[in-house]
This record gives C-alpha cells, structure tokens and sequence, in this order.
C-alpha cells in the first residue's frame, strides 16, 4: 500500500476509532436513561451476528429507535470517510491536534459538571435529610427533588448544560483543583464526624463521586501531558 493511500486509510480508521467511541457513550445514555433498546436487541430480533432474540419483538417507535441507533454508528464513519477525501492534504498529526483538544473540552467540562452536580446534591440531600426542603421550595418541589428523575432531568441537566459552555472559556483541566476538593470533603468529614458527632450518608457519597471523576481525569491527563496517572 503506497503513501497516498495509506495517509487517507489511517485517518479514517483513527477518526472512526474515535467517533465510535463517542458515539457508544452516548448510546449507554439513550439506553439506560431513556430507555432506547439498543443494538443488542435489534441484532438478536433481525438473526444478525449470533444475539440471542428478545423477548418481546421490537415494534413501532422502537424498531425506528433501534435502526436510529445504527445510524448514529454508520453516520458518523461515512461523514468521516467523505471528509477525509476532501481534506486529502490534511496530515494525521492534524487529525490528533484536533482531536485532543475536543477531548481536553470535554474533560475540562466534565470537570465542571462534577463539581456543580456534587455540591448541589450535597446542598439538596442536607436540606432533605434535616426536613428543611418543604421550608426553602415547598411541598411539591421538596417531594419532586427526591425523585432521583426528577433531580436529574430538572436539575443535572442543566447544571451539565452550563458546565460545558464554561468548559469552552476554561482552558484547565481541573483535576488538581479536584483534588483539592476532595481533601476538603474528606477534612470536613472527620471533623463534623469526631468534634460536632454528625455524619450522613451524602457526606460519603459526595467524596466517592468526586473520587472517581479524579482517576478519569487523572488518565486524560496522563494522555494529554505523557505523565503517570498516580
């Protein structure tokens, strides 16, 4: 394989690689939060690649949510193949510039995002646990917050929205400020758990949550900056 064809070959496979990846993430989301079937049970349903067949026949909206799904696979690989061929002077080191500071955008994002979600929640499961959520937004309210749909759709969901728009004017990381973060939780912990004798459940979760976002971002950065994830 000549040079000419090797440069658009490796260019489509990496963009793709990348893509699909992507892509797979956010096919986790339509499937698990809102309640898409996934490629699972339309291969089983059509007798492709071994799947086992589902229960229950895909049918209707489904069927077309399902086939949407594969779309959203094959879409984005023959936009990238297209793309490719008319940007045939384009070298892959370009190709990798852009496409890792798409992926420093969404990591200083998602930074952002945990941070707003974790101390909300923790405001909101403080005011829940101590009665105090009827006082400050009423019944209703103080009930539909409590509802994990609710609280995501009407409450993360923005927070994530507003998280991106300033992940694109921010040009850190984060991730050390995270941690920093959760050194504080964790002084805070042990000093209303041994001095004041007070501890709830969201205290833990909040330094579990921020704990995990940290190794992500750890990784991101050890790809971006060829550093150790430690």
């Amino acid at each position: 394989m000549n040079n000419q064809l090797l440069k658009p070959v490796l260019r489509v496979m990496a963009l793709s690689a990348a893509s699909v990846a992507l892509i797979f993430v956010i096919n986790n989301f339509l499937i698990f939060w809102w309640g898409w079937p996934g490629l699972d049970l339309l291969f089983g349903q059509l007798g492709w690649f071994g799947f086992e067949a589902p229960r229950t026949n895909l049918e209707g909206s489904r069927l077309i949510l399902g086939w949407l799904q594969i779309v959203l696979y094959l879409g984005p690989i023959i936009l990238i193949t297209v793309l490719v061929l008319q940007t045939s002077k384009r070298t892959v080191l370009a190709d990798s510039e852009v496409l890792s500071r798409l992926a420093a955008y969404i990591i200083r994002s998602a930074f952002w995002a945990v941070l707003f979600i974790g101390l909300v929640d923790m405001v909101l499961s403080f005011l829940r646990v101590e009665g105090l959520l009827p006082a400050v937004f009423g019944d209703q309210l103080a009930k539909d917050l409590g509802r994990p749909a609710f609280r995501g759709l009407y409450v993360h969901y923005p927070l994530i929205f507003v998280s991106f728009i300033i992940g694109y004017f921010s040009r850190g990381l984060g991730f050390m400020w995270l941690a920093l973060l959760i050194v504080s939780a964790e002084l805070l912990i042990v000093i209303t758990r041994f001095v004041f004798s007070y501890e709830q459940a969201f205290m833990g979760d909040l330094v579990r949550f921020w704990y995990a976002a940290l190794f992500l971002f750890a990784s991101a950065y050890t790809l971006l900056e060829e550093g150790h994830v430690r």
